[in-house]
């Protein structure tokens, strides 16, 4: 697997966040990689406020690609949480000394290839629930 561009540099990775807020990032390119990306640059940026970022963005970038918000498609809660989790969990792992690139780097490489991770922790259909989609629901299978 090749690396995305947005992980070549800190310049490329601020051109993804400036375009993802600004609803110009290509949708093609709104990868499950550059959901993680953005997911360490926020946390990076401020943990205590990443979450919040997330919740008010995605919905925000999905409008301004044609997409809507509904109960069936669009913005997911509980998928939003749970890498928003999993992400920062990750990068506590992480050797100190780390800049927010290479921290970036190591995020994209350990979940780019997991897309479907969380079916390791629901025991129900979570990406079709539309409760899940619309609230939070916490693991099922382990914590």
């Amino acid at each position: 697997m090749t690396s995305p561009e947005f992980l070549a540099s800190e310049a490329s990775l601020d051109a993804l966040i400036a375009g993802f807020e600004a609803g110009t990032w290509p949708k093609a390119q709104w990868t499950h990689a550059a959901h993680v990306t953005l997911g360490a640059c926020y946390i990076l940026d401020d943990r205590g406020t990443a979450l919040d970022r997330l919740r008010a963005n995605i919905p925000r970038y999905n409008i301004s690609q044609g997409g809507e918000n509904t109960a069936d498609s669009g913005y997911h809660e509980t998928l939003t949480c749970f890498w928003h989790d999993v992400i920062r969990d990750f990068m506590g792992t992480l050797p100190a000394g780390f800049d927010r690139l290479a921290i970036v780097q190591a995020v994209v490489a350990e979940f780019a290839p997991k897309r479907d991770l969380f079916v390791r922790y629901y025991d129900f259909d979570v990406v079709k629930s539309r409760a899940a989609r619309a609230n939070w629901i916490p693991s099922t299978i382990r914590p």
